[in-house]
């Protein structure tokens, strides 16, 4: 009996679970675990965003030229681009560019989408079809506009001046100033359109059908269910994609620079394509590093309006924000 049950003891001994190492204990820390899971993407962000965007806001309060790191000159650039005629009609053709390219992408974009959400033959295909324009290389889709627009080869103008006869002459469309810019703008709609629509549409299949059933069955006008209820559940999604489209607006350079390169006579330069013009083409790093720094609390602010307008939630019940 007692060698059984020194045997005994000796096997419930076996399993007592012995005290877990540093190691294991380190990583069964929670916030010692989400550092390590969250360090590659820092590491990324550090070295693709952090520290260019740090450069360029050094790069800016230099003389800095391309083969020339250049010296500490303080605002000097900034001065410089405050009596800068050029610089200032960049200013306004961003703004511009901006707020009327948003204003008729969001307007078609949800129309678009109100269409797609409702029962229609070939759904499917036709959502594919449209969003070709936002698959397309931005470079390709500017050089087909940069044809469409041309003077001598415009599409166009063939068929208002040769085949209808509308016309007697070729339209120059990227020869003036405001013809420039409005050109740009259809040519920014264009492209932009797919990726409002796409989203909205998302955002209305989240909508419960029975909601606009019961306001159906309580008599409300088609106009009435859009307001009391399409809107109010769509308007954090509205404010997310509102937020994204004035950023990738804002900041455009391809589309741009493919199609005018900022002509007619500067007449179409955005903030990123001078800043573009004047740091690489034109070697001075400081300035265009200026203009692009420039750009950054327009930014922020655009980021700031949707981040405090998504904390609204109750958006959702159409009720005024605590």
């Amino acid at each position: 009996m007692d060698a059984t049950a020194q045997a005994a003891s000796v096997q419930r001994l076996s399993f007592v679970r012995q005290p877990d190492s540093w190691l294991v204990r380190l990583f069964d820390y929670k916030p010692f675990l989400v550092a390590i899971c969250m360090l590659p993407t820092a590491g990324l962000l550090l070295v693709f965003l952090t520290y260019p965007l740090g450069l360029g806001i050094w790069l800016a309060f230099t003389d800095a030229t391309i083969g020339n790191p250049g010296e500490f000159v303080g605002l000097d650039n900034f001065i410089s681009l405050w009596d800068d005629p050029v610089f200032w009609l960049s200013v306004f053709n961003t703004f511009v560019y901006t707020f009327v390219t948003t204003i008729i992408k969001f307007a078609l974009g949800l129309w678009l989408a109100l269409l797609l959400n409702h029962h229609i033959p070939f759904k499917a295909f036709i959502r594919a079809i449209v969003l070709l324009p936002f698959i397309v290389p931005t470079v390709l889709s500017a050089i087909a506009w940069w044809w469409i627009f041309s003077p001598q080869f415009s599409i166009v103008s063939y068929v208002l001046v040769d085949r209808l006869g509308w016309l007697d002459h070729y339209i120059n469309f990227l020869g003036t100033p405001w013809a420039a810019r409005w050109s740009l703008i259809v040519a920014n709609v264009w492209r932009g359109i797919p990726f409002i629509a796409i989203t909205l549409l998302a955002g209305l299949q989240t909508i419960p059908p029975s909601l606009y059933e019961a306001a159906l069955l309580d008599g409300a006008s088609g106009w009435q269910r859009f307001r009391r209820i399409t809107v109010p559940l769509l308007m954090p999604i509205l404010s997310v994609v509102l937020t994204l489209s004035v950023l990738f607006t804002f900041t455009d350079f391809q589309l741009v620079y493919a199609i005018t390169r900022g002509g007619p006579f500067n007449s179409t330069h955005l903030m990123a394509t001078l800043a573009f013009q004047r740091a690489i083409p034109g070697s001075q790093l400081g300035e265009g590093a200026a203009i692009a720094v420039a750009m950054i609390p327009f930014l922020v602010a655009a980021t700031l309006v949707t981040y405090f307008g998504l904390g609204r939630r109750k958006w959702q019940q159409g009720e005024a924000n605590d």
